[in-house]
């Protein structure tokens, strides 16, 4: 073997981790990209002429392993806990003036605030100083392991460095951080799905998230992720005193670390202050930023301070209002719904809303364009509702130049051409087709949702194929697809076809309240349609309720107990129930206890829940006689609140409601 080809091949690997860590780690580049291809390029013709000598540790072998079947759960050995949000100046003064509270000693309470970045949460195991493990967040306690795709990260570095004047580095280093794409990548990797005609991502975060849970790790490697580190789990045989040490050490063992725009703060004043300078320069950054994490620097601080059920006592999140922007409408559609509703919807100029491009966005009804003077070619003002929902928050009439044109309602439907009517004590217009095209499509992907039939696999595109080829066009008839159908839609390979079966029969077996909200009984959500299987038990006693008996209930009014009576009227309904039975649907007709003690009330469950899924403590409270509502009011008799639980604490706390976290609630029932 030629010497000059085995020192030229060890030089290049490590002029390329060198400036790896220079631009990943440092910001500091020291070449450009086209000179740094040059160098990875010249690596691995080297390594093809000579495949003997390649070896995992290898700048090119950052692929990982060949695809994987599964992602393995890992448990972490401490919880990597979520932030409570605030989202005033106020809230982060109450924030400060709960932690004086506590903080008896009065030592001086220094903070750290950095950019919450649109990212996914990745915790890091470093054992001896080599990369081990990797996984997700996953609930906080059980994540999913990626270790395979993490090791195609540039960022992150297979091997830790000894620190400055230091030998030795921890055995064990769980080090926590986030995984996120940059503006400029997400754009790139949606202009080219673009062209090859796959759906887009819908953001930053998204995107990374889907790359990182790719089977093929060399598709990872492909999205040109990123990753900067938050803080720890466990360090073994290492002390500090500060948060802001921590990342300092963490940075001096080669991992990323944003010590730039980190800033320490010695009040809340400043801590405020920065809050607003992060905000009003957020365009700026290369990633997306949707708020501030404030955390207290000094550990023996948050230590006293601890953790509450899922979240720390000395942190929390200052959540940035949602952008606005303004853009054009070009034109509005109508869409049909599922109960026949038609949707006017603004097809807009494309605008970045948040770090995501919109081109849609609801007007939610005639009364609506009506109220806001919406017309097309209207200027108008777009955000994304929460952050996630695009709505048009107004028209800018100073804009208008006279070209623009009111919207004409349809008066007949624009699917089916169908007659429309709305109704006196609605604001919809609805199609009065029943056999509607779009509104069996609609029908259809609402009963196989997750709160409804709950079958996986059937989407969107496959059930318009399965509709169009005349094999579905009720409920009932997706339990007699068979094989042979399903090799006959485009995609669709023996594997996927046997998994779409087994998902359908898993189907069978559910809960009256499910099978009652996925039959699609207008004004019938997933909280009445619990409502009225814990009043009425069996399905045939529902089927020949009244009026009457149905006001008797609590929670359901005339308009509800008119939809759900003229439902049951038509016998085409009926049948199509009868038909569900007799392919083998059964649902539990569960007993309630009427002791316990949520029985008879009305909760209202927010953020996210460590002991159960969201589902089942739904299940939970009304199998113990409870109800469960989507949305605090007078009505509601106790919130629920879990991690990161958003207005609805907000709501609860203005109304006197009773507010209990997970840990108190379940201790009610022991």
């Amino acid at each position: 073997m030629n010497e000059e080809i085995i020192q030229e091949i060890e030089h290049l690997r490590e002029k390329i981790r060198y400036h790896n860590h220079r631009y990943h780690v440092l910001d500091d580049p020291e070449i450009t990209d086209s000179e740094y291809d040059k160098l990875f390029s010249r690596l691995q013709l080297l390594e093809r002429e000579n495949p003997e000598l390649i070896n995992p540790d290898s700048p090119t072998q950052k692929v990982g392993a060949a695809p994987l079947k599964t992602f393995d759960p890992v448990r972490h050995s401490q919880p990597m806990l979520s932030l409570e949000n605030a989202f005033s100046d106020q809230e982060i003064k109450e924030f400060d003036t709960r932690l004086k509270r506590l903080n008896s000693s009065g030592d001086p309470i220094e903070y750290v605030v950095e950019p919450k970045m649109d990212r996914l949460a990745i915790e890091l195991v470093f054992e001896d100083g080599r990369l081990t493990k990797a996984s997700t967040r996953g609930d906080g306690f059980t994540g999913e392991n990626v270790t395979e795709n993490i090791k195609t990260l540039p960022a992150v570095p297979h091997n830790l460095l000894a620190p400055v004047g230091e030998d030795e580095i921890p055995n064990l280093l769980e080090a926590r951080g986030e995984v996120y794409m940059e503006k400029r990548d997400f754009v790139e990797l949606n202009r080219v799905r673009l062209s090859e005609g796959l759906t887009l991502f819908a953001n930053p975060r998204n995107a990374a998230a889907g790359s990182l849970r790719q089977l093929d790790p060399k598709i990872t490697k492909m999205r040109r992720l990123n990753f900067f580190c938050y803080g720890t789990g466990v360090i073994s045989d290492y002390k500090a005193s500060t948060y802001y040490e921590i990342m300092v050490f963490l940075k001096s063992l080669g991992l990323p670390v944003n010590l730039t725009d980190m800033k320490l703060c010695s009040n809340i004043g400043e801590v405020i202050e920065q809050c607003h300078h992060l905000e009003d320069n957020r365009d700026g950054f290369p990633f997306e930023m949707d708020g501030a994490v404030i955390k207290v620097n000094r550990l023996h601080l948050q230590e006293k301070f601890g953790i509450k059920t899922r979240s720390p006592r000395w942190a929390i999140a200052r959540k940035f209002k949602p952008v606005q922007v303004m853009t054009k409408i070009r034109n509005i559609e109508i869409q049909v719904g599922r109960t026949g509703a038609l949707t006017p919807v603004a097809l807009l100029e494309p605008v970045e809303v948040g770090g995501v491009t919109v081109r849609r966005a609801t007007l939610h009804n005639k009364e609506e364009i009506e109220k806001k003077d919406i017309r097309i070619s209207d200027t108008v003002l777009v955000q994304r509702a929460g952050d996630v929902i695009p709505e048009v928050v107004e028209s800018i009439k100073s804009k208008r130049t006279g070209g623009e044109t009111e919207f004409i309602f349809p008066d007949k439907c624009p699917v089916c051409g169908s007659a429309v009517l709305k109704k006196s004590n609605e604001v919809v217009i609805r199609c009065l087709n029943k056999k509607c095209p779009a509104q069996t499509n609609a029908g259809l992907k609402h009963f196989v949702s997750k709160g409804a039939m709950d079958i996986d696999g059937l989407g969107e595109k496959i059930i318009t194929q399965l509709i169009d080829k005349g094999f579905i066009s009720q409920g009932v008839d997706i339990y007699r697809l068979d094989k042979e159908k399903l090799l006959q839609l485009d995609k669709i390979e023996e594997k996927s076809a046997n998994n779409i079966l087994s998902a359908i029969s898993n189907s069978k077996k559910t809960t009256l309240p499910k099978f009652i909200y996925a039959l699609g009984i207008r004004h019938v959500g997933e909280h009445i349609a619990a409502v009225i299987a814990d009043h009425f038990k069996k399905i045939d006693a529902l089927k020949i309720a009244d009026e009457d008996e149905l006001l008797s209930i609590k929670e359901v009014g005339p308009q509800i107990a008119e939809s759900i009576v003229s439902y049951f009227s038509d016998e085409a309904n009926v049948l199509h129930i009868d038909s569900l039975i007799n392919e083998g649907v059964q649902f539990e007709e569960a007993s309630y206890n009427s002791k316990s003690p949520v029985a008879g009330k009305t909760i209202v469950v927010t953020g996210t829940l460590n002991r159960m899924k969201r589902d089942e403590i739904k299940d939970f409270i009304i199998k113990n006689g409870g109800r469960v509502a989507s949305s605090v009011g007078k009505g509601t008799d106790m919130l629920l609140a879990g991690v990161d639980p958003g207005s609805k604490l907000d709501r609860a706390r203005e109304l006197g409601i009773q507010i209990i976290d997970e840990e108190g609630f379940f201790s009610m029932f022991s």
